[in-house]
């Protein structure tokens, strides 16, 4: 193939590309489970949204301002979504556009990385860093999805003692339970952003009409996080048998903390083995070189000399 048909070529697949990333963007805006909700609520004059609270307004045409109110409020369970929103959602990315966006990118970054590629070697030598860009572009957001998801659950799992320190202040001050989720929310904003937006959510929920044992139950598939699965097994088991939800908090949070101080000793612990392929291949080379060079170079030019004195 000629190289005078490879960039108009390409610019028509990045531009089909773009059209059908919008085109899916449309589509699932119009189709996405919430949308439909709205859209009922809407037709019932909106009265299940009274007394919520916005943080981010959201403006659909052909909806009551009660309905419109609540399309940036009402969370969408995990139940409900594909397993790309799911991932989003462990992610922190709600919205229904995240997961156009990344498959958009999952179809332009190889072509670009390609695009690149192909500019700087060309393709008769460098098509081997050709492929390799277009893989690495492929794959590429779903690592980076995956980084995200990883830093999410460890900001939760390190938060969680302090919201439970939290909790059990408010809920010994007579505060319910529910009361307590909102402020712990409140007050885990600026320390712990990630988990107080989960205790919104949960917030969120309670007030959109789902029952308590629901929306923590959602909580719990959210984030997917074993600290937070035993949490919510132990709220639905100390609401069901009537049992003091502030003693078993406050004993669940000490085994809290002692898994997030055992599992520092154990990164403690597993320093002196990390350290040795650093120490290996980038400390030792360099200290040999500075104690034994000099020493070899004398070597050297001893039996050079030798060698020269002996002709």
């Amino acid at each position: 193939m000629s190289s005078q048909l490879i960039l108009p070529l390409v610019v028509v697949f990045f531009s089909v590309a773009v059209a059908a990333g919008a085109m899916l963007h449309l589509v699932l805006t119009g189709t996405a489970p919430e949308r439909r909700r709205l859209r009922q609520m809407a037709a019932d004059g909106g009265g299940s949204a009274t007394g919520l609270v916005l943080d981010t307004p959201t403006l659909m045409d052909g909806l009551s301002p009660a309905a419109k109110r609540a399309s940036a409020l009402i969370p969408v369970s995990p139940a409900d979504m594909g397993a790309l929103r799911r991932r989003l959602t462990m992610a922190g990315y709600r919205d229904v556009s995240a997961a156009v966006w990344f498959s958009t990118a999952k179809v332009v970054l190889p072509i670009v990385l390609g695009l690149i590629a192909l500019t700087s070697f060309g393709l008769t030598r460098g098509w081997m860093y050709v492929l390799g860009a277009v893989v690495v572009g492929y794959v590429g957001p779903g690592f980076w999805l995956d980084r995200q998801i990883k830093l999410r659950q460890k900001a939760i799992r390190n938060g969680l003692p302090d919201a439970l320190d939290l909790l059990i202040v408010s809920l010994e001050a007579g505060s319910s339970l529910d009361g307590a989720i909102v402020k712990a929310g409140e007050e885990l904003l600026g320390s712990h952003p990630a988990l107080a937006e989960e205790m919104r959510l949960i917030t969120t929920e309670i007030r959109a009409g789902k029952p308590r044992p629901e929306a923590l139950k959602n909580f719990a598939e959210r984030t997917r996080v074993a600290d937070v699965r035993s949490l919510v097994s132990m709220l639905l088991q100390t609401d069901r048998f009537g049992t003091s939800v502030a003693q078993a908090l406050r004993t669940h949070a000490a085994t809290s903390r002692t898994k997030r101080r055992q599992l520092a000793e154990e990164k403690a612990a597993k320093v002196g083995v990390k350290l040795v392929f650093p120490l290996v291949f980038f400390l030792f080379p360099a200290l040999y070189t500075v104690i034994l060079g000099p020493l070899v170079i004398r070597i050297l030019r001893v039996f050079v000399e030798g060698v020269a004195g002996g002709r």
